[in-house]
């Protein structure tokens, strides 16, 4: 009973911690369980019937497989347990959401008892998670006359594991929480320094917001029963910066509704809002719950007599509250007229966005999942009856505009949209389900994957999915003990799974700790791809990327297909002519400065950019791309010309290649596929038979932005504004600033040259400067430490091959040794240089991070509070975000620097460059897909 007693064991050190027993996923234990079970007599038998019952985890778990085997036994009389009768065991099997439980009851509704298979035939019709085995099991009984199995599929037919559940309360009541002033970052919800925990869902739920704001929660619970607690972002957008499964988990754990008796901590139907509402891909994440996410509008801008937003002193719009949301403040959501309402009966805001039928649908499921496989299930049952299925899904919502042109993203849903109108053309705000082609699996949402995929009782990736990746780049910074123990078991688990991975399982090939949106940039083959992956920086240069949730990559990896409207568009072109001494980083972050200016207010929040920006290869553009999850975008889409999508495609081949040549291709040929696709496409388009993705002449966009490049004179930082008077005006990535506004004070205490924001060009800089100062001043001192990490080995072994990674090396007081790599965070820094590994680094701040209340300028994407630096007793911490030039420069000085010395300190070095093309790329009607 070894595995029992380390189990008895870890409970004990556990309650240590204020954690209840860690639920079972493991076989041999649950084995020893029903051992334990069987013997009457023994003193350990009672805790180990409650483990078996209350505390195993379902779906395709080994510990599942180990339970729904013995619950047969149980239903067959082969074993006896008093306290678990036939009838109990099937109400377990009904929980376990399938995989060895589905098996099971199969198994037991299509054996000889006619009792028992009339009552396994029951509670399969509740059951939604069946794959094409178990369909084709069913299919072949109903083919043979089996009348259970006609009984089975006359009930998909018309999904009545729908219909027949609870229809959702009519009034909600609720009592608010304001976790905070200002834009929510999924940070605060789930903090990247725990990512370790994420999959121990009771351990990670206590790192949500602090332990005061906790126990405020369970307190204002205590004082209102019956009424669920809505967590708010006041002034602000709820679930910025990442889609963060975790988040909602967390947000669940505290405020939702248990799932299950039978499975501990795994919590639906969250209730968030913001006063601008949730953000895109966090709101996709809540739908996945079944949770409600609405937007408030409970501040507005104040107005002169004509109309017009009067400023405050800062040039800011002032704002008015038309309703409170105070913490403690009793509210009731009706969801029959989708109305908020006061505790009185005021009505206070409209918000049937939250209550569209397909909402409505996932919240009366108690998640999405149950929807998409329901959906599926119904379909299979139907073509096999030979009959039409039931009409009891709200149809999807069709827009098509007559003589209206198609977007670049438009194009591409209608290309690869499934079971849609035939022949029928489709506009922005259509419901599409969409083939998905790539999808990314990044380490430290990696593990939540795994979960998602065993309760959906899924085992191999889907085969229409060109490409998938799990990466090792979010915990590459240090091998830790935590690292070391969740890394191998998430490799080997997606490899099995069908995975191309960072880490070999069997050790056979060098960890590649790449950064994983460079590498799913790299295995994008084709401009009219769709991409999933699992971090909000998901934003390719070819194709439309989605940042999404575990739960939504697991969806992807399993049935490789995606559902979502199709997203409006916002089109950005660029005119005039960029100065010598800028870096197209300066062109990034005066897109969103002049965008801001020429439209007051955020155009491309929830929306696909659109961004024209074809003579850039796909390691320059992704430097845009990228940062459009900072602007709040959807995604974006990159309108290339011919030659250079060419030689962006030719430039993934040898990428791809480089992996094969390392070892890392999958048994099932994945690798080779993707050269093979990229080569039919280079083949289309030099021969003119499918040019570069354009859009049409007569497309309709929401906006559209002009970016002046004569504009840009000075290098650009965005600053988080960490003083503002207006607390919701902080961490924003809205105010773009120039150097001038420093005056050459600004103290700068860490400079971090990495993340997914730099390219082979960037590293380079970074050598050039240091020649250039060398030349300068005999030797190169740095008044402030700096830290590069290149997002790729090929990078260095590329720069090493061409001579600039000795300048590099010979400035360097560490740099990185994979073969003894560092196994401790880094918490203080000399004035010296750091090569670090290839991986995400400070930018992700979960393992890394910077001195607390430094002032960090970085190339990396994130200025949340607490990512990259935190607050320390006296100062805030400060994470800027600027050029690589500036940053290199910055560190140099120990300051920002004034214009003319940016300018010295750059001349003659080949800064990252950018033209716009002559004439905009657009199509004729006729080249939709």
């Amino acid at each position: 009973m070894s595995l029992y007693t380390d189990y008895l064991t870890e409970i004990e050190a556990r309650k240590g911690e204020g954690l209840s027993p860690k639920p079972i996923d493991g076989g041999p234990l649950v084995a020893e369980l029903i051992d334990l079970i069987k013997d009457t007599g023994n003193e350990l038998r009672e805790g180990a019937l409650d483990f078996f019952i209350y505390n195993t985890l379902p779906g395709t778990t080994s510990a599942a497989g180990v339970k729904a085997k013995f619950l047969k036994e149980i239903i067959l009389g082969e074993a006896v347990v008093a306290e678990i009768t036939p009838d109990f065991a099937f109400e377990m099997l009904s929980h376990m959401k399938g995989g060895p439980s589905v098996d099971v009851l199969i198994d037991l509704a299509l054996g000889d008892d006619a009792a028992t298979a009339k009552q396994a035939a029951d509670v399969l019709k509740t059951q939604v998670f069946l794959y094409d085995a178990d369909m084709t099991r069913l299919g072949d009984a109903f083919a043979a006359g089996n009348a259970i199995a006609k009984g089975l599929l006359e009930s998909y037919a018309k999904a009545e594991f729908f219909t027949e559940l609870p229809d959702m309360a009519e009034e909600i009541e609720i009592v608010t929480y304001v976790a905070g002033e200002g834009d929510i970052s999924t940070d605060l919800l789930s903090p990247g320094a725990e990512a370790h925990s994420r999959a121990d869902r009771e351990l990670h739920g206590k790192c949500m917001m602090s332990e005061a704001q906790q126990k405020h929660i369970n307190e204002l619970k205590l004082q209102h029963p019956g009424k669920q607690i809505m967590l708010i972002a006041e002034k602000g957008t709820m679930g910025v910066g990442s889609s963060r499964m975790s988040g909602v988990n967390n947000v669940a754990l505290w405020t939702g509704k248990q799932a299950s008796p039978y499975v501990p901590f795994v919590n639906y139907a969250p209730i968030v809002a913001g006063t601008n509402g949730i953000s895109p891909i966090f709101l996709t994440t809540v739908g996945v719950t079944g949770g409600i996410g609405l937007d408030l509008k409970n501040w507005v801008k104040k107005t002169d007599e004509d109309g017009n937003a009067i400023l405050n002193n800062d040039g800011n719009p002032i704002l008015e509250q038309t309703y409170s949301v105070e913490t403690g403040t009793v509210l009731k959501i009706n969801t029959k007229d989708k109305k908020l309402y006061s505790e009185e009966g005021d009505e206070l805001a409209d918000v049937s966005s939250a209550f569209t039928p397909q909402k409505a649908e996932f919240m009366k499921a108690g998640g999405s999942y149950a929807i998409v496989f329901g959906k599926k299930l119904q379909t299979f049952a139907a073509e096999a009856l030979g009959v039409e299925a039931t009409p009891v899904f709200a149809p999807s919502k069709e827009i098509s505009h007559e003589g209206q042109g198609l977007t670049a993203v438009e194009k591409i849903f209608n290309k690869n949209a499934v079971g849609t109108t035939p022949g029928k053309t489709l506009h922005a705000g259509s419901d599409v389900r969409v083939k998905v082609n790539i999808v990314g699996s990044q380490d430290t949402t990696g593990l939540m994957t795994m979960q998602e995929l065993e309760a959906m009782a899924a085992t191999v990736v889907s085969p229409i999915v060109d490409g998938a990746y799990q990466s090792g780049c979010h915990t590459a910074s240090v091998w830790d003990v935590k690292a070391q123990a969740n890394t191998p078991r998430l490799m080997k688990f997606m490899n099995d799974f069908g995975l191309v991975t960072g880490r070999d399982p069997k050790g056979e090939y060098h960890a590649m700790t790449d950064v994983i949106h460079k590498v799913l940039n790299d295995i994008t083959v084709d401009d009219w791809a769709v991409i999933i992956g699992g971090d909000s920086h998901t934003r390719m240069s070819k194709g439309v990327a989605f940042g999404a949730d575990s739960g939504t990559v697991a969806l992807a990896l399993a049935t490789g297909e995606a559902s979502m409207p199709i997203p409006e568009s916002v089109k950005v072109t660029f005119k005039g002519k960029m100065a010598e001494h800028m870096d197209f980083r300066d062109v990034v972050h005066a897109t969103q400065l002049q965008m801001l200016a020429q439209h007051g207010d955020n155009v491309f929040q929830g929306r696909v950019i659109e961004v024209h920006i074809g003579t850039l290869l796909a390691d320059q553009a992704f430097t845009f791309t990228d940062w459009t999850a900072e602007m709040k975008a959807k995604a974006s889409v990159c309108i290339s010309n011919d030659e250079t999508l060419v030689g962006s495609l030719e430039l993934a081949k040898s990428r791809i290649q480089i992996m094969i040549d390392k070892g890392m291709e999958h048994e099932n040929g994945m690798l080779q596929n993707l050269i093979d696709i990229a080569d039919a496409r280079i083949t289309e388009i030099k021969s003119g038979a499918k040019p570069a993705l354009t859009p049409d002449a007569n497309a309709k966009y929401f906006a559209e932005v002009v970016v002046d490049l004569d504009e840009i004179v000075e290098p650009m930082i965005a600053d988080p504004d960490v003083n503002n008077a207006d607390v919701s005006k902080r961490y924003t990535h809205d105010t773009i600033r120039p150097i001038s506004f420093y005056k050459a004070e600004k103290k700068v205490d860490l400079g971090f040259v990495g993340s997914c924001m730099v390219h082979k060009g960037d590293i380079k800089i970074v050598a050039q400067m240091l020649k250039n100062i060398e030349a300068a001043n005999g030797k190169v001192e740095f008044k402030a430490p700096l830290v590069v990490a290149a997002p790729t080995y090929n990078i260095i072994d590329e720069m090493k091959a061409e001579g600039d990674w000795e300048i590099l090396q010979k400035y360097s007081g560490f740099e990185f040794d994979d073969l003894f790599p560092k196994e401790q965070a880094r918490k203080e820094y000399e004035n010296i240089l750091y090569l670090e590994r290839p991986g995400c680094n400070l930018c992700m701040g979960n393992q890394e991070k910077a001195a607390k209340g430094d002032t960090v300028l970085a190339t990396s994407t994130r200025l949340f509070q607490g990512r990259v630096v935190a607050d320390s007793a006296t100062k805030k911490g400060e994470s800027l975000l600027g050029s690589t030039p500036l940053v290199v420069l910055a560190a140099v000085l120990g300051r920002t620097p004034t214009l003319e010395e940016y300018k010295a300190a750059v001349e003659g070095i080949d800064l990252t460059k950018f033209a716009p093309p002559l004439a905009a790329p657009t199509t004729t009607k006729s080249a939709h897909f």
